[in-house]
């Protein structure tokens, strides 16, 4: 093939994929405007794959059954919430562990969830269980306050029992409210769908802002500005994108895969953020994200020395996918 034949061809082939990625960015608008209901409820829940680091999954699932008031994915949300599943972390008010326990409460509800003979916060084989325990010992309390018994229990784990019973229902407290709703839209993001998950309306947009970077060479801890020439890394890319329709993430691409449900690879829709590890079972080593644009393909960073591009999604270090939701988005905590 001669270099004119092959520069011909090349052209074709990149004038034809940025048609197509216009047809489906087109198309998420005309999906988006006709799908109204959510992810089915009902179901048990059950938690999406990989959300929870493998050291602890079966222990959120065991313990996340323990009452009606709670499931796993909420229980896996609160510990995400609280410590980002550090089992060291220690806040400046002296929460500690994976559940962030403050002395006093883990003296009086803290238990010996495997049997060791010892109640020790640090060891989230005691912390989860006591977690999921305190969380159903609340529901006691508030079992006959009307409401969402779940939304009225939280509103106990921030507020205390007793205001939820004075004010009959979810105290009206900004910050009480707010814990309430970000707990219940991380929810969301640690269950598995139980069925159609919707389009997010800002997906169109994000993905223009992303075609408009192709060509941008790759810089480390890029985010775009001035001073860093305009360039990006990954999750510094997906951040922009997001954030010019109005959706803030957060920095890093682990965080970022909490941000909503959880498609499946035949579920995609262009916009969902596709996201790779090299630890199928853990969120946590996330290492790469990109945006899905359809036919298999995203607009990613790939790494120094590249440039913004198509990329495959289909390569064996797949991890899953995030419908990206403004709930979900704002839910998510700033120190995880």
């Amino acid at each position: 093939m001669t270099v004119r034949k092959f520069w011909i061809a090349t052209g074709l082939a990149v004038s034809s994929a940025l048609a197509f990625v216009m047809l489906l960015v087109v198309g998420v608008y005309v999906v988006a405007g006709n799908l109204v209901n959510g992810v089915g409820g009902g179901a048990a829940k059950t938690l999406a794959k990989g959300t929870v680091p493998a050291a602890y999954q079966a222990l959120v699932q065991k313990w996340g059954n323990l009452c009606p008031a709670i499931n796993p994915a909420l229980l896996a949300a609160q510990l995400y919430q609280e410590s980002g599943f550090n089992p060291r972390a220690q806040s400046h008010a002296a929460a500690q562990g994976i559940a962030q326990f403050i002395p006093g409460t883990w003296a009086t509800h803290g238990i010996d969830g495997d049997g060791d003979g010892d109640r020790d916060v640090w060891d989230p084989e005691d912390a989860i269980p006591s977690a999921a325990q305190y969380d159903c010992t609340l529901a006691s309390y508030v079992k006959d306050v009307p409401g969402n018994l779940t939304e009225n229990m939280l509103a106990s784990y921030n507020a205390g029992a007793y205001a939820v019973i004075k004010y009959r229902g979810v105290p009206p407290y900004e910050e009480t409210r707010n814990y309430v709703k970000r707990i219940t839209a991380l929810e969301k993001s640690f269950a598995a769908p139980v069925g159609r998950v919707d389009p997010s309306r800002q997906a169109a947009g994000a993905i223009a802002y992303a075609q408009k970077k192709l060509g941008t060479p790759y810089l480390w801890g890029g985010n775009g500005t001035a001073e860093q020439g305009g360039r990006f890394d990954c999750s510094g890319l997906t951040k922009a994108a997001y954030e010019s329709v109005g959706i803030t993430l957060p920095r890093v691409a682990n965080d970022q895969y909490n941000a909503g449900p959880h498609p499946k690879r035949e579920e995609l829709l262009p916009g969902d953020l596709v996201f790779f590890s090299d630890d199928p079972t853990n969120s946590r080593a996330i290492r790469h994200v990109g945006i899905y644009v359809g036919g298999g393909y995203m607009i990613d960073a790939p790494r120094p020395g590249a440039v913004i591009r198509f990329d495959p999604i289909d390569t064996p270090d797949y991890f899953g996918a995030t419908r990206v939701t403004e709930d979900g988005a704002k839910a998510l905590p700033t120190t995880a």
